[in-house]
């Protein structure tokens, strides 16, 4: 396989290019872990939901802005954002500015606290798609890595009738390989046994 390396000095998963070292540290400290925060599940669901049709690189450089412009990912506070407000982010160049994305923000957030009302926690919610514990995908190689699973087409049409927008099931299973509900680390990169792969 087509190892992404740092220096030479660790294997990475294929996906990290070895000239943006702003993508090793995201998969070196962040992709992949285990998440119970249910302010870090909504800020990547919506950076996941951000990301369709573009490329991650896109979204990961923006991502200090995203958390300026949507109240650091507090769904109190983006389910209460006005038109006005909406109107105004649309014209924020550190953030994606497509209409329905950001309007659909709101929509997440709103949805995103029915949730919480339901299951006490967002958490609790989305670990029941994959047994309360990640999938070990027990990745070789690119080829080996699916855009989507039957788990995330679960979760993607459940999210979808409760009301969240951009959650298709391809986006969905990158925001589940980015939480840690599946381990998608390839086996022979070094984070794949620190969040837990191979036991």
């Amino acid at each position: 396989m087509s190892a992404g390396r740092n220096g030479g000095e660790r294997t990475r998963c294929f996906w990290v290019p070895p000239e943006k070292p702003y993508y090793a540290q995201y998969h070196d400290e962040e992709w992949g872990v285990p998440v119970h925060e249910d302010r870090l599940h909504f800020e990547m669901l919506i950076l996941e939901g951000a990301q369709a049709g573009l490329s991650w690189d896109t979204v990961l450089r923006k991502r200090e802005s995203y958390r300026a412009a949507f109240a650091g990912f507090d769904a109190k506070k983006v389910a209460r954002f006005t038109d006005e407000k909406l109107e105004k982010l649309l014209l924020d160049p550190g953030i994606v500015r497509n209409r329905l994305k950001v309007y659909g923000a709101v929509k997440c957030a709103k949805a995103f606290l029915e949730v919480r009302k339901e299951f006490g926690t967002f958490d609790a919610y989305v670990w029941r798609f994959v047994g309360g514990q990640p999938l070990d995908g027990k990745r070789k190689g690119r080829g080996d890595v699916p855009a989507k699973t039957a788990e995330s087409d679960a979760l993607s049409k459940d999210l979808a009738k409760r009301g969240f927008t951009f959650v298709g099931s391809t986006i969905i299973y990158a925001y589940m390989q980015a939480v840690g509900l599946v381990n998608d680390h390839t086996v022979d990169c070094w984070r794949y046994r620190e969040v837990g792969g191979g036991r």
